[in-house]
């Protein structure tokens, strides 16, 4: 059956959506985050660290928070923005004919003002199929003034060996390497593996992605987002991270929908759209 809940999940209040094909996905009320997604064979698609924080002080590590206003550090705000530790509201839901949609939403308020002094309205929308988890992020300019914004969708995937994996789909395309002092590159292989610490943004991508994992497909498509992110921090900055396992970058692959290579700036009134869809093949 198909339907979307209200639970607790790790002390916090979160929507639970369930597909009739036995597909299910987890939102957090906190920064509108996905942190689970399994598919019908029970398979879970997204990587959560087992020392993620939910005291809702800090980000949780893994599943997909949303960057915005701001990705990475790259501005004067907290590193990736202002909404990933902020309460979301439940503005829509609806589940039938083997989906289950939810919308969570947040807008601007003294606090946000204090830090970024403008008027926004944020929604995401988070579309559960049986194969297929998709998200739509939407940003709305309530003030009177233009304002520029980053952004991310920071997918974590769990993949079975990181070592193992190969990323299709960015062939030919330049990127800046955040591991060797932003240097712009480009790449040229068929495909891209993971043998050391990664942190690269890939600029106007236009084509879908396939991760090939072992036995296991994902295509990777995104819409609004010209750009993708590709983080793994290996073993010296896994140590490091105190919200994650030691050998848990074995575990894990961010492959982000992002808007960083280039701000946007919106216009007062004006709203922009980015979309990130994932499909097991």
């Amino acid at each position: 059956m198909d339907r979307i809940e209200d639970i607790q999940y790790e002390g916090q209040p979160a929507l639970r959506l369930h597909c009739a094909s036995g597909s299910t996905a987890i939102i957090m009320h906190q920064g509108g985050q996905v942190v689970s997604w399994q598919t019908p064979d029970g398979t879970e698609r997204l990587y959560r660290s087992a020392l993620a924080d939910f005291s809702g002080q800090s980000a949780i590590r893994g599943g997909i928070p949303v960057c915005w206003p701001q990705f990475a550090a790259q501005g004067r705000l907290p590193k990736h923005g202002l909404v990933r530790t902020r309460p979301w509201s439940v503005a829509e839901r609806r589940a039938e004919n083997g989906y289950a949609l939810a919308t969570l939403a947040l807008s601007d308020d003294e606090a946000s003002r204090a830090a970024w002094p403008y008027a926004f309205e944020l929604e995401l929308s988070v579309l559960l199929e049986e194969s297929r988890l998709s998200l739509e992020l939407e940003v709305v300019n309530s003030g009177y003034g233009p304002f520029v914004f980053t952004a991310a969708l920071h997918t974590y995937l769990a993949v079975s060996e990181v070592e193992e994996i190969r990323l299709e789909g960015l062939a030919n395309s330049e990127f800046r390497d955040k591991t060797q002092g932003d240097a712009l590159r480009r790449d040229t292989g068929d495909h891209l593996g993971i043998e050391a610490e990664t942190d690269r943004i890939y600029r106007d991508v236009g084509n879908a992605l396939l991760l090939r994992d072992r036995g296991r497909h994902l295509a990777i498509h995104a819409e609004g987002f010209p750009d993708v992110v590709v983080w793994n921090p290996w073993e010296t900055r896994c140590r490091e991270l105190p919200d994650m396992a030691d050998g848990d970058f074995r575990r894990m692959l961010c492959v982000e929908a992002a808007a960083a290579a280039q701000p946007v700036e919106l216009a007062a009134g004006e709203s922009w759209l980015g979309r990130q869809t994932l499909m097991v093949l």
